[in-house]
């Protein structure tokens, strides 16, 4: 018998410390560095805004790879496939190829991955189709169609509330009433409907092996859960899992996280607890929180050190999150000490806002800052409605992230169409769009209403004797509100009369979503308050917004040059030079929709995350007097979040007028 050759591998050794190509302790600050040099065991990484938190994670990648890691052995999970992908790519940079070779990408795609191995555990093949967002929603309605939900005469849902709906249940893990209370009070008459048609679709895609995006981390879920030799083969391919944005994670993230380390232990999370703000997606601020817990051996490494602000800015960040209920206490400092302290600027009104707005624009203008370096960050979309007119007013262009413009809301439309009748009796586009509001008429019957009015002297108090009874019935609301309309003097009773009047209009046209569009109309309201008749009114509404190539009173050196505005939640992860955070008053930030202590804290992690955007200049702006709608002008409030901040850390300022203004 022949003697069997034998060949002698070589055990991988550990790079010993001097032997690092990348000199990693002048690269890193020395929490960074910590976070770096923790290979085994649990890690929670707390980055606050600005501290390089991307950076640690690639220094990280490379860490292991050069400590001697195989690539392939590393799972780094993030939340957009292009976070990864940039991440490994200045990873490879820093060191080597080898880096791309790590596995990286959504938890959405590794489970993806992992089920076309090992769902057949679960009974599900590897074949199985993906449904996509409108996939989930054609499906839906197909069952909604079998179930004969369609047919219902009391509005049902759409497919889409029913996908949010159904898609929040499971990522929050909670029932379906609870999410439709929370999410859809107004439909909750068809909650029992909503309950059967969620199961129904369950099966629907049981039976066809169809998987949609949440069903992916279930499955996963459940397969880590239930099968330990999955979850010990999955261990022995991946001894190294980093996890992105941990604060943004939900439960069922959580849950996977949290199995994946339990053969090895070598899991790392980074994220900031202070910027735990989507909890309307499904997020869980506790993961974050409880990540020692799950983890009872886990270091906690805390990087305080800022890279984007400079010192007054952050002292004014580490004020507000100084009264925090709960999380983790960071002190965010930077070596950027001189700068400007942010100004508190109490204003008159909302339209002495707008204007004080963009006045500082321009100054900045003239003082070299490109608007494109400055943003203007609110809570909500529609806040920003009257700055956008002044924006207009003054030409000068912008963008806006999160929410829609006023003049582009489908609702603000319907409205204005009422009012520019009362100016213009023979406005046709504005009948034809008023007309087709009404239920029971259609284009054609539209087309014939308004070639009649064409003929009349008096087209709106014509509509009282127009010849066909049956159309002249379904006028009659109409008639009789434009005849109030022209009684009335002052725009604010002038629209709140419309809006009164379109109300159960914009509900059955808008089902879904007609409480937030009903608060959008209050604050049209408030607009017109401020404008001393019905034609400056719908002349300021009027004027187009800016294009990308702006001439006349600003001369721009780019014609892509523009301003941003943009919601809170659309800038995270963002920065600019000068910021200017507007409404900041009880009702608008916090939202006076907040009903419980989390919710609370919530809102003062989205102020928090709108100071930290700011890197040389921050104002905050509030009006003293609010429009609300059923009481006219009141006092507003300074947001509580800003209340006894000293006045070194945010110096309170007012804007004095050289003349009254107009």
């Amino acid at each position: 018998m022949a003697q069997v050759k034998e060949f002698v591998l070589r055990t991988t050794r550990p790079v010993s410390p001097g032997a690092y190509r990348i000199d990693y302790e002048r690269a890193l600050n020395p929490a960074q560095l910590e976070a770096v040099t923790t290979l085994e065991g649990p890690l929670l990484v707390v980055a606050g805004a600005g501290t390089g938190k991307t950076r640690t994670l690639v220094y990280r990648v490379a860490r292991l790879v050069e400590h001697g890691v195989s690539p392939q052995q590393i799972l780094l999970l993030t939340f957009t496939r292009r976070a990864a992908e940039e991440m490994l790519q200045r990873a490879a940079t820093l060191l080597d190829g080898r880096c791309r070779e790590v596995e990286g990408g959504t938890f959405h795609s590794f489970a993806n991955l992992v089920l076309r191995q090992f769902g057949s555990a679960l009974g599900l093949p590897p074949h199985f189709t993906i449904l996509d967002q409108g996939d989930m929603e054609d499906v839906i309605q197909r069952v909604r169609t079998e179930l004969r939900f369609d047919q219902s005469r009391v509005r049902f849902p759409s497919k889409q509330v029913l996908a949010e709906v159904i898609s929040m249940s499971v990522n929050k893990e909670q029932p379906i009433p609870t999410v439709l209370q929370e999410l859809y009070p107004h439909f909750f008459e068809h909650v029992e409907a909503m309950e059967n048609l969620a199961a129904a679709y369950q099966r629907y895609k049981r039976q066809r092996h169809l998987v949609d995006y949440d069903d992916l981390l279930v499955l996963l879920r459940d397969l880590l859960q239930e099968h330990s030799a999955v979850r010990q083969s999955l261990a022995y391919r991946y001894r190294y899992v980093m996890v992105d944005e941990y604060q943004d994670t939900n439960r069922l993230q959580a849950d996977i996280v949290w199995w994946l380390g339990q053969e090895h232990r070598n899991v790392m999370v980074v994220g900031d607890d202070a910027q735990s703000i989507y909890s309307f997606r499904g997020a869980d601020y506790r993961n974050i929180l409880e990540f020692p817990q799950r983890f009872p051996e886990a270091r906690v490494v805390t990087i305080e050190q800022n890279y984007r602000s400079t010192q007054p800015i952050l002292n004014l960040a580490n004020a507000v999150l100084a009264r925090a209920q709960e999380g983790y206490g960071k002190q965010l400092f930077s070596e950027q000490r001189q700068g400007e302290a942010p100004f508190l600027v109490a204003l008159p009104d909302e339209r002495v806002q707008s204007q004080f707005v963009c006045q500082q624009i321009l100054d900045l203008r003239e003082q070299g800052y490109r608007l494109q370096d400055i943003a203007v960050l609110m809570r909500s979309g529609f806040h920003s409605f009257d700055l956008e007119l002044e924006l207009t007013q003054h030409r000068i262009p912008f963008i806006k992230r999160g929410g829609y413009r006023l003049v582009e809301a489908a609702h603000v439309k319907d409205v204005l169409a009422h009012l520019r009748l009362v100016e213009n009796p023979f406005d046709a586009v504005s009948w034809h769009r008023v007309l087709l509001l009404i239920d029971g008429i259609g284009p054609r019957t539209a087309a014939t209403v308004e070639e009649w009015i064409r003929q009349q002297p008096q087209p709106a108090l014509a509509l009282q004797s127009f010849p066909r009874p049956e159309i002249r019935q379904r006028l009659a609301a109409l008639a009789t509100l434009l005849d109030r309309l022209f009684r009335l003097s002052g725009p604010e009773a002038q629209v709140d009369e419309v809006v009164r009047y379109y109300e159960p209009l914009l509900e059955r046209h808008y089902p879904e979503d007609h409480p937030r569009r009903r608060r959008d109309l209050e604050h049209v309201v408030g607009l017109a308050a401020q404008h001393r008749s019905l034609s400056a009114f719908l002349t300021r509404m009027a004027l187009d917004p800016p294009t990308d190539s702006v001439d006349g009173v600003m001369a721009f050196d780019r014609d892509d040059e523009r301003l941003v505005l943009s919601t809170i939640h659309s800038a995270k992860g963002l920065e600019w030079r000068v910021v200017f955070l507007i409404w900041a008053t009880d009702g608008r930030l916090p939202s006076g929709f907040c009903s419980t202590p989390q919710e609370l804290e919530e809102e003062r992690r989205l102020l928090y995350v709108a100071v930290t955007r700011a890197k040389e200049r921050l104002y905050i702006t509030y009006p003293i007097q609010v429009f609300n709608r059923s009481s006219g002008m009141t006092f507003g409030k300074l947001s509580r979040f800003l209340e006894d901040i000293p006045q070194d850390i945010l110096v309170p300022a007012r804007a004095v007028f050289t003349q009254a203004p107009s």
